[in-house]
């Protein structure tokens, strides 16, 4: 009986704590922290840049990627881009070990870590119009480090 009531007990945690690992890595159903904008394929000014805010204190090894480095839940920022050109690039420059995070229009995720320097980007060839959720975190999970999320389609 007393077994029982142990197992009910650990099953009842566990079913009621669970979501709240799940909610605690990257979901790109939350609000952005710093916005989102609508950018047409061709759009001027090129690049287009916002000043953002690296780091986090989910590590992706924890969420299933097979990638180090800490983002927050909520995106950073959301794209809505319309596409039509050859390439896309989402880049950051910051003073930290940034990293960077971005799920694509159909679901598939993009991770980059130290493109020029510590800086991290990701291009797209052809990309896909639609939504790109973008994470800006640090590889060793600091945060509040100030930095610029770059936005292009010209070479980078």
């Amino acid at each position: 009986m007393f077994r029982r009531l142990v197992a009910a007990a650990i099953s009842a945690f566990t079913l009621a704590f669970a979501p709240l690992a799940a909610e605690a890595c990257p979901d790109w159903r939350l609000q952005p922290v710093f916005g989102s904008i609508q950018l047409p394929g061709g759009f001027m000014p090129d690049p287009y840049v916002r000043n953002i805010t690296a780091g986090g204190t989910q590590r992706l090894t924890r969420c299933g990627f097979n990638w180090d480095g800490f983002v927050a839940s909520r995106p950073d920022f959301d794209l809505y881009y319309g596409g039509g050109y050859a390439q896309l690039t989402i880049a950051v420059t910051s003073r930290a070990d940034a990293i960077l995070l971005v799920s694509a229009p159909n679901g598939d995720w993009y991770y980059s870590d130290d493109y020029r320097g510590t800086n991290p980007a990701v291009t797209f060839r052809n990309p896909q119009a639609g939504l790109y959720d973008i994470w800006i975190g640090t590889w060793d999970g600091s945060r509040r480090n100030p930095g610029q999320l770059i936005i292009t389609e010209y070479n980078y």
